[in-house]
């Protein structure tokens, strides 16, 4: 068996060049119709706070580069939030983001692992570079969370003294994202035809940032609470006047002024 000498880290090249035009990326099907869903919901109960999506990119499976040893390395991540981030010109297709050129580093990326996964845990980084090596080593990213929707088991690295150091949940079971400031957690339920366990957000008040659809239902069960009030205050004024009328009425029987 021949021995691997690899590059000490120290030793690497890294910069960051923004894609090149003629530059082809990997057109790889979706492996898994669960992951975009999953996706989307970390990305929609974010779309009601303006202080989370302004100058934000948040993607999924969208090329994360740089250049290593003059080498442009992608990863697509199946979700990243990356917060500030240059303008972009909305009539232009974007295909990558290059961190430190175009924006700040991403707070998070994650991977949704199938069945069988790829090199999300790899780190060789010889002939190729893996995920966990890219997003630890080259990119930094400070928080690289690893989900496996069909068992529900979410692991969360954190980058400490150059390394990924995985995090314990808090008391509820989610673990905190510095930079968006929200704790990610798991969830267990229906949509879009998919039940089964979904990533979701809460706030530092432990309430769960919401769906579009249920901020929906929750503001129609707002606005039939209301309405029920407004009624029940109608029918409480109905009643008093109507007490009303008949004192007055026995009053005025007994030659009394009301008076």
């Amino acid at each position: 068996m021949t021995a691997v000498i690899q590059k000490p880290i120290s030793q690497l090249k890294i910069t960051w060049p923004l894609l090149p035009d003629d530059f082809i990326l990997p057109d790889d099907p979706v492996e898994n119709i669960e992951h975009p869903l999953i996706a989307n919901g970390l990305r929609q109960s974010l779309v009601d706070s303006p202080e989370l999506t302004q100058d934000a990119l948040i993607v999924s499976n969208f090329a994360l580069c740089a250049a290593v040893d003059d080498r442009t390395i992608c990863k697509a991540p199946d979700w990243m939030y990356a917060r500030p981030v240059q303008p972009w010109p909305h009539n232009e297709p974007r295909r990558s983001y290059t961190p430190h050129t175009e924006g700040t580093v991403p707070f998070v990326v994650m991977e949704f692992l199938s069945a069988t996964y790829g090199d999300e845990y790899s780190v060789e980084h010889t002939e190729k570079i893996g995920k966990w090596f890219f997003y630890e080593k080259v990119i930094r990213v400070p928080r690289y969370v690893i989900f496996r929707p069909h068992t529900g088991r979410i692991e969360v690295y954190a980058l400490e003294s150059e390394c990924y150091d995985n995090q314990n949940p808090d008391k509820n079971g989610r673990y905190l994202i510095p930079g968006l400031d929200l704790f990610l957690g798991v969830w267990v339920g229906t949509r879009e035809g998919r039940t089964g366990n979904w990533l979701r957000w809460w706030n530092a008040a432990g309430e769960l940032l919401l769906w579009p659809e249920e901020r929906a239902e929750s503001e129609r069960q707002r606005a039939d609470r209301e309405q029920q009030d407004k009624e029940s205050a109608q029918t409480l004024l109905e009643q008093e006047r109507q007490r009303n009328q008949e004192l007055l009425a026995r009053l005025s029987a007994l030659d009394i002024d009301p008076e």
